[in-house]
């Protein structure tokens, strides 16, 4: 190789020499990869099968010093540049064409201090390597619903989980983070250090940096909680909905009930004879004392007829792996989502319309219920501002051939569109798909500008755009 050709931030190209990448092979712990190599098309693959590209190079980072070398060497380039953690991101902004891939999934150090109840994170790590070693105490945070999911990109996104009406968003739980900024400097931010970063990264997404460490606060959870899936019918979804949604405004913090329409997949507790008809499911979790659960669920078992249910207590940690199986890596996906603070009539209709007419048998419609916690931070504490939010609702297009694109996609389209009217113009920026840059501004509403302005401070270049883009202020 004489001359590497790879591509800038501002969409021209550059040729580096040979002893340039040398020395940044050098300066790494962890491997740099070319195409070609070994292991290159490991990295650049994402969760996303609709996302394909292929970067010129690939530093594969196994510690701090391998992520400053790599944030000097880009920054100096000028090089478009991705940031990939667990890689589970819809937009499949963790990789780019032709640019330079800075990869942090081989970083999934994950330590944690029962005496502290702290949780110490590398941004690597994934669900299931946090909780496995939390629940080995006994302890969790609110993390998602997906153990493939990258803590990384979830906690910079905000995220929720589970016990989120009980405990608040992830970033509600986020105690400090090290991270490297775009000149390659290496901080600590958080309510006392570094305030202005620490507040745009809770919830900004990878717009300010590149976060190494992650502490968490964590709770007591476990090992076993209660928890349950009932379903019904779709014909009975409009009246179940309006029960599910009459119910959840009375509901105790400790309890967290979903609800996702979908075809059937061929679950034991059902009959074989329902397997892929359209079903509303609710998927049930309680965080405290298993009697007050058993007493929350029976309400949502008297919605209508039930086709099937499975309640009990299981480990939390299989709990969190319940539904990866309907998310495994592989499958093509484009998702649109709207945030809402209730669930009126209108909205039932158009659910029930578009759940009647899924395009795939991995389509599906769901509800995260938020509130409680979630509800009682103020909206300018954290620069995720939909404090209001009782529902996030996710369209989640999901089907295996190419040839099913369209039909999949402008599916996903109408319904985002036909729900639109009922929902806040806010929406949770983690489920936002690759050509939604025209909605930035509603992931943040009014703290967009403070945002612009924090970014300006940290990354005037933009050198940490490969995301949902927030540009510096001029």
């Amino acid at each position: 190789m004489s001359t590497l050709q790879i591509a800038q931030g501002d969409g021209g190209t550059i040729g580096i020499d040979a002893a340039a990448v040398e020395n940044l092979r050098a300066s790494l712990r962890g491997r740099l990869l070319m195409p070609g190599d070994p292991g290159y098309d490991e990295s650049r693959t994402v969760w996303n099968a609709m996302i394909d590209r292929k970067p010129a190079l690939i530093a594969r980072c196994m510690g701090v010093a391998d992520v400053r070398a790599a944030v000097n060497f880009a920054r100096k380039h000028k090089l478009l540049t991705a940031i990939k953690g667990g890689g589970h991101n819809i937009a499949g902004s963790a990789v780019c064409d032709r640019g330079f891939q800075i990869d942090l999934s081989g970083m999934k150090s994950v330590y944690i201090d029962p005496n502290s109840k702290t949780a110490h994170v590398e941004p690597g790590a994934t669900l299931r390597d946090l909780d496995h070693e939390a629940q080995e105490f006994g302890l969790a945070t609110p993390l998602g619903i997906n153990s493939t999911t990258g803590v990384a990109g979830l906690t910079l996104g905000a995220g929720f989980g589970w016990f989120s009406r009980k405990r608040g968003m992830t970033i509600d739980n986020l105690k400090a983070v090290d991270i490297v900024t775009a000149n390659g400097e290496f901080l600590r931010a958080n309510n006392r250090e570094n305030s202005d970063l620490f507040w745009a990264i809770r919830g900004g997404s990878g717009n300010f940096g590149i976060v190494t460490r992650f502490e968490f606060k964590l709770y007591p959870l476990g090992p076993d909680v209660l928890t349950g899936l009932v379903v019904y019918d779709l014909n009975e979804g409009v009246s179940v909905l309006k029960q599910y949604r009459d119910y959840v405004k009375k509901l105790g913090d400790e309890t967290t009930i979903w609800t996702v329409l979908r075809h059937a997949p061929p679950l034991p507790f059902l009959p074989e004879s329902f397997h892929g008809k359209e079903m509303v499911a609710f998927a049930m979790f309680h965080s405290g004392k298993p009697e007050k659960g058993e007493k929350a669920f029976k309400q949502v078992r008297k919605f209508g007829k039930v086709i099937g249910e499975h309640i009990g207590l299981q480990p939390y940690k299989m709990w969190q792996q319940t539904f990866d199986p309907l998310l495994a890596p592989g499958a093509r996906n484009y998702w649109k989502s709207h945030n809402f603070t209730d669930i009126p009539d209108g909205l039932i209709d158009v659910v029930i319309q578009y759940a009647s007419k899924l395009p795939s048998p991995q389509c599906e419609i769901f509800f995260g219920g938020i509130g409680g916690a979630t509800t009682r931070v103020k909206p300018d504490e954290t620069a995720y501002p939909h404090r209001d939010a009782i529902y996030v609702m996710n369209v989640h297009g999901r089907w295996d051939n190419a040839a099913d694109d369209e039909q999949c996609i402008s599916w996903a389209r109408e319904y985002f569109r036909e729900s639109a009217p009922f929902a806040t113009g806010g929406v949770y920026v983690n489920f936002m798909s690759d050509d939604e840059a025209g909605r930035v501004e509603s992931a943040y509403g009014g703290h967009f500008m403070k945002l612009s302005a924090v970014k300006k401070k940290y990354d005037p270049e933009n050198l940490f755009r490969m995301n949902q883009n927030i540009k510096p202020a001029f």
